[in-house]
């Protein structure tokens, strides 16, 4: 089970899956400004902690060393879910990532402009990028999430309320794996802030905890914000 502190942020990620209710997503709604309109932090992900909270996040993981849990598979969390109409989470996090998409009648991005944080790639073919869950699906089994539901893993994977999925090159998002910040940073230096807070965020949200090396790289990390 996740930690009772994730259960009210729980629910609200399973609104906006559809797991419960039928509403659309906030950024659905008629008037939402346009990913070539929105802040560049928007763009990045998904309101990331500041530096400071990060930092106090941070000192509340539990350090604890992570061994591979036995019985992780991808398909224990499912993904992507249908998230409205015929979007998937994928689709969605493209459109949200994405400068001029535009979208075909069943919701795959047809064309645009993207910039892979990780390393700077530009790309105008939504088959060349991946969707990187921040935190790996199998980091989260080995810190935690192995003794989830499946219920709970589903929103995990499916998370567009917290700093978890962002649209990178694939090759940046392979070279990653299932990596931590100890043995893997994003290629670009001035991501590295975004990057260790969002990973933060995300572990202290859900409950998961964090080895040495891995708190210590994040420290380092967060060090470079300004």
């Amino acid at each position: 089970m996740m930690k009772h502190r994730w259960a009210a942020a729980a629910a609200t990620v399973l609104m906006t899956t559809g797991l419960v209710g039928s509403a659309a997503p906030s950024w659905a709604s008629a008037g939402t400004p346009s990913a070539a309109n929105a802040p560049v932090s928007a763009l990045e992900l998904p309101e990331p902690p500041t530096a400071e909270e990060a930092r106090a996040e941070l000192d509340e993981l539990t350090v604890a060393p992570e061994d591979d849990a036995p019985g992780y598979s991808r398909s224990r969390f499912p993904h992507w879910i249908t998230q409205h109409g015929t979007c998937d989470t994928r689709e969605v996090v493209l459109q949200r990532d994405g400068t001029d998409v535009t979208q075909d009648d069943q919701c795959r991005a047809a064309s645009g402009h993207w910039v892979s944080p990780y390393d700077g790639v530009a790309v105008d073919a939504a088959a060349q990028l991946d969707i990187d869950h921040v935190v790996p699906l199998k980091e989260a089994w080995r810190s935690g999430a192995s003794e989830w539901s499946t219920k709970d893993r589903r929103a995990f994977a499916n998370d567009l309320t917290h700093s978890q999925l962002i649209a990178v090159s694939a090759r940046s998002n392979r070279a990653k794996g299932d990596k931590d910040p100890a043995r893997w940073r994003p290629d670009l230096d001035s991501y590295h802030c975004t990057y260790a807070r969002a990973w933060v965020s995300v572990k202290f949200e859900y409950g998961l905890t964090a080895n040495q090396e891995e708190h210590d790289a994040l420290v380092s990390m967060l060090d470079t914000c300004i």
